[in-house]
């Protein structure tokens, strides 16, 4: 069969376009790669969590259905490409092969792309796919490997200011969170650069008079926990870990490393919450304002954290660091946060001693807390009903807590201690909280019981997350709003929800 005999159509929602000012050359055709292919489910969950259900009771009523996975597998082999990995339960099927058969099997053009120091294969336009695929495939990711996410941290800028910054137990003291250490649970990170180093949370455990966690990597593709490499990253990888594990010592902790594309992203997400067993919590620190995704990657990667609602694990995601713009052009949020079955997490700023909160305002100096409304989500139905929760999108974020660099936290990294803050420190703070209190029980889809528990959180009703010069802002008050959500925890309400 040629290629010209195919009968193909438009894979939707995969309209690429071009890295700007990126240089392009011919791609090597001989280039060995993996792409991950997306399959549809045999059957589509709620879409919304009710209890959780038992993993093996899930993937047997909505992972992907044999037929599916045979067909993929048939389709490969008529281009020559290798199957690496076939999973009903994760809905996956991974491709090895060379540059030029991608290109064939899937009609496109693949570029060489360089721009700001990094070398990636690029593409533009839709990809194609044979009829007999149509609406079995769902995304296929690792064509165009171009960078995707950023950290949302942010290090104290000394020319603002003196810092005032806490330790992680030090916040839990202002959020009132009652004892507890997380026995018999499993806090899942995810990280797309950077790495850490052991000795540093040697030293930094120790001034907190806590053992240094168990930390264990899961290596995905060959990416490695490699510190000294990004400075920045080792930063958001670090703090991660010392806020989560600060807060939940006895909990084990997994760190997803990826590299950082869209294909990277699908396979921690997809590995960590269909981990055996499940993981108690995600935390996410990383990503995008919508736009950048394509819209096959935002429903794969909608899917995984809608699984993870159906599982009872919370998925906690920092809201962004660039306000009501998220650094774009005009209005924007920022995803994975922006799905309806994460917990998105914004930023305040916290003034306060031992367990008595004096100012608690949204955070917006050195950067902003993200916040506003999804342009490809709908409003989920925990949110109907809800005060300020205008129009008929998701509206984000859901909870909020400390992360003005300038009120943040002091962690140690690349041996010395610096203030960092961010939402980046939210889905920690939120992942440890839920960890503490969940220990070895599963948590639960928790957005619904704090939606209907909002005296669960302490309410954030001063401030507003424009940033200086790039317009559009929302405006904190009494209630839910597009700043801080629901509020920052209050700790003894929470510790009777979770």
């Amino acid at each position: 069969m040629s290629d010209e005999s195919v009968n193909r159509v438009v894979l939707p929602g995969s309209h690429r376009i071009s890295v700007e000012g990126a240089i392009f050359s011919e791609a090597d055709p001989n280039e060995v790669f993996q792409v991950s292919v997306a399959v549809r489910r045999m059957a589509e969950p709620p879409p919304e969590a009710g209890p959780p259900v038992p993993p093996e009771s899930y993937i047997a009523a909505h992972g992907a259905g044999n037929e599916d996975l045979l067909a993929i597998s048939q389709f490969a082999k008529l281009y020559g490409l290798n199957v690496v990995e076939s999973s009903s339960g994760k809905r996956i099927v991974r491709l090895e092969g060379k540059l030029e058969d991608f290109e064939r099997a899937f009609a496109v053009k693949l570029a060489r792309a360089e721009t700001a120091g990094q070398i990636f294969r690029h593409r533009t336009g839709e990809i194609w796919l044979p009829k007999d695929l149509d609406g079995i495939v769902v995304a296929v990711l690792g064509l165009d490997n171009r960078p995707q996410v950023k950290p949302h941290s942010r290090t104290h800028d000394a020319t603002t200011g003196q810092a005032e910054p806490f330790s992680p137990l030090e916040v839990a003291s202002l959020y009132q969170f009652p004892a507890g250490t997380g026995t018999g649970a499993t806090i899942a990170i995810l990280e797309f650069g950077g790495g850490y180093r052991t000795t540093d949370f040697a030293s930094f455990f120790s001034t907190l008079g806590l053992p240094p966690p168990t930390v264990s990597d899961v290596l995905e593709a060959g990416v490695t926990n490699s510190p000294g490499v990004s400075p920045n990253s080792d930063i958001e990888v670090t703090l991660d870990i010392e806020v989560a594990a600060a807060l939940a010592p006895s909990a084990r902790i997994l760190v997803y490393f990826a590299s950082n594309n869209d294909q990277g992203f699908l396979w921690a997400l997809s590995d960590a919450i269909h981990a055996t067993p499940s993981p108690t919590v995600v935390s996410i620190s990383w990503g995008g304002p919508e736009a950048s995704w394509t819209k096959q990657t935002l429903q794969a990667l909608n899917g995984y954290i809608l699984d993870a609602a159906q599982l009872g694990i919370p998925v906690a995601v920092a809201a962004g660091d660039n306000g009501s713009t998220d650094g774009t052009s005009g209005l924007a949020v920022d995803f994975p946060s922006s799905s309806p079955n994460a917990l998105s997490c914004g930023g305040t700023h916290l003034v306060g001693t031992g367990s008595v909160i004096s100012s608690e305002t949204v955070w917006n100096g050195n950067g902003a807390t993200g916040g506003g409304f999804s342009t490809d989500f709908a409003k989920p139905s925990y949110q109907t009903g809800v005060a300020n929760v205008t129009g008929t999108q998701r509206g984000v974020p859901d909870v909020a807590g400390n992360a003005d660099p300038s009120t943040g936290y002091s962690i140690y990294v690349d041996g010395k201690t610096i203030v960092v803050g961010g939402t980046s420190a939210v889905a920690p703070l939120w992942a440890g909280l839920i960890a503490r209190f969940a220990g070895s029980r599963v948590a639960g889809f928790l957005n619904p019981t704090l939606y209907s528990n909002q005296a669960a959180l302490r309410d954030i009703t001063v401030g507003n997350n424009a940033v200086k010069g790039s317009g559009g802002l929302y405006n904190a008050g009494p209630g839910w709003d597009a700043c801080t959500g629901l509020g920052s925890p209050n700790g003894i309400a929470l510790a009777k929800l979770i």
